[in-house]
C-alpha cells in the first residue's frame, strides 16, 4: 500500500502541474498560438469544471471498483492523452480540449488517496495525511513555475509536453501494478444510499460553501492570473513570473503540511479554517487597494494568499466526520467537487470580466484591482456561511 500511495503522489504531482502551468506559458502561447489572456482563463476554468464534473462518477467508481483501476485508467487517458493534444495544439481551442482531458486525468488521484486514508487510518490523522499528500504533490505546482520556464527555454514547450505525456502513462501503469484497494465488509456492500442523500445532512450544507471558496483565490492567482498580472502591470518576463509563482507554490505546500498538525494542537478544525481564510480575504483586499504599488509587495501578498488558502485538507477532514462509511468515495468526491468547481466558476467569471471591458481595460491595474476584489468577496461569503457550521457530530 505504501508503494501504491507513493505513485499516487507522483500522479498528484502531475495533477498539480496541469492545473497551474498556464501562467508560465502565457508569453509563448500568446506568441505561437495567438492565445489571449481570456482564452487561457477560459481554458483554465474548463480544467477545473471538467475536474469537478468528474467527481460524481469518480466517487461512484471508488465505492464500486476501488482506487486502483479508477486512478490508473483515468490518468492514462486524461493525463497522457491531454499532454499529447497540448503538444500538437495549433489553436487556443486545442489548448482548451487538452485542459479538459487534464481535468479527467487528475480527477481521481487525490480522491483515491483520501479514500484510502479515510478507510484505513484513524480519523485524527486524516487532515495530516491529506495535507501531506497535497504538500508532497505540490512539487508539481513548483515544477509548473521556474523549472517549467527553464524546460521551455531549453527544449521548447511542445517537447516538454511530450515528455509529460510519457510520464503520465508510466505512472498510470505503475498504479495498475502496485496499488491495492482497501477491503470492504458485507454490511457496506448491502448498505443503501446515494450522493444525493448527503445533501440532507444539515452539517454538510454549511461546509460545502467553504469548500466552494477556499481554493479559488490561491489557485486562480497561482494557476493563471499571476502571469498576465505581472506582465501587464510590471512588464515581467517568463523567468520573473516563474520565480514569483515558485515562491507562492512553496507557500501553498508549506500550508498544507502545517494545518493538519495545527488543527490537532488547537483542537478545532473550524477555528483554523475560519481564521486562515479570513486572513486570505484580507490579503486580497490589500491587492484590491494597492494593485500597482510594486511587484515585490504583490509577490509577498501572493505568497500569503497561497499559505493561508491551503486549508483544503482540513475542510475535507471536517466534512468527512459526517459521511457514512459506505458513501466515503462519493462523499469526499462531492466535497472535492465544490472545492474544484469553485475555482472553475471563478475562472470563468474572471474570464468574462476580461472579455466584457475593452482590451485596454483588461491589461490595466484597475482590472486587476477588480479581480482581486472578486476573490476577496468570494472568500468572505464562504466564511460567513461556514461560521454557522457544527464542529463535530453529536454523540
Amino acid at each position: 500500500m505504501k508503494l501504491g500511495i507513493l505513485f499516487l503522489v507522483f500522479g498528484y504531482f502531475l495533477s498539480q502541474f496541469y492545473r497551474s502551468f498556464l501562467a508560465v506559458l502565457t508569453p509563448v502561447l500568446s506568441a505561437d498560438l495567438n492565445a489571449t489572456t481570456a482564452d487561457l482563463s477560459f481554458a483554465s476554468g474548463i480544467w477545473f469544471l471538467t475536474f469537478a464534473a468528474m467527481q460524481i462518477p469518480v466517487g461512484w467508481a471508488l465505492d464500486r471498483f476501488g482506487p486502483r483501476v479508477t486512478s490508473a485508467l483515468m490518468l492514462a487517458v486524461g493525463g497522457g492523452g491531454g499532454a499529447v493534444v497540448f503538444a500538437m495544439a495549433q489553436t487556443p481551442v486545442m489548448i482548451t480540449v487538452a485542459m479538459a482531458l487534464f481535468g479527467v486525468g487528475g480527477a481521481p488521484i487525490l480522491m483515491a488517496s483520501y479514500y484510502i486514508f479515510a478507510r484505513m487510518y484513524p480519523h485524527a490523522m486524516f487532515a495530516t495525511l491529506g495535507g501531506a499528500m497535497i504538500g508532497f504533490g505540490s512539487a508539481g505546482n513548483l515544477a509548473g513555475s521556474a523549472p517549467l520556464a527553464w524546460a521551455v527555454a531549453a527544449f521548447g514547450w511542445r517537447a516538454t509536453m511530450w515528455g509529460l505525456a510519457a510520464a503520465a502513462l508510466l505512472i498510470a501503469a505503475a498504479l495498475l501494478a502496485v496499488l491495492r484497494d482497501p477491503p470492504r465488509t458485507d454490511d457496506e456492500a448491502a448498505a443503501q444510499g446515494s450522493v444525493f442523500s448527503l445533501f440532507k445532512d444539515r452539517n454538510l450544507l454549511f461546509i460545502f460553501p467553504m469548500m466552494l471558496v477556499n481554493y479559488a483565490a490561491a489557485s486562480g492567482i497561482r494557476g493563471l492570473w499571476a502571469g498576465p498580472y505581472l506582465v501587464d502591470v510590471f512588464a515581467m518576463d517568463s523567468a520573473g513570473i516563474g520565480n514569483v509563482t515558485l515562491v507562492m507554490a512553496s507557500a501553498m505546500a508549506a500550508g498544507n503540511f502545517a494545518y493538519g498538525p495545527l488543527e490537532r494542537w488547537v483542537g478545532s478544525k473550524k477555528k483554523v479554517i475560519l481564521t486562515t481564510n479570513l486572513i486570505g480575504a484580507g490579503l486580497c483586499l490589500i491587492l484590491w487597494a494597492l494593485p500597482d504599488t510594486s511587484w515585490m509587495l504583490s509577490a509577498v501578498l501572493f505568497t500569503g494568499i497561497g499559505f493561508f488558502g491551503a486549508t483544503y485538507a482540513v475542510i475535507i477532514a471536517h466534512g468527512q466526520l459526517f459521511l457514512p462509511k459506505h458513501l466515503t468515495g462519493r462523499g469526499i468526491t462531492l466535497l472535492n467537487l465544490f472545492g474544484i468547481g469553485g475555482v472553475g466558476l471563478t475562472q470563468l467569471a474572471t474570464s468574462a470580466m476580461a472579455k466584457t471591458g475593452t482590451p485596454e481595460y483588461a491589461a490595466t491595474p484597475a482590472f486587476y484591482s477588480d479581480l482581486f476584489l472578486v476573490f476577496a468577496l468570494f472568500l468572505l461569503a464562504g466564511c460567513l456561511v461556514y461560521a454557522f457550521s457544527t464542529e463535530r457530530p453529536a454523540t
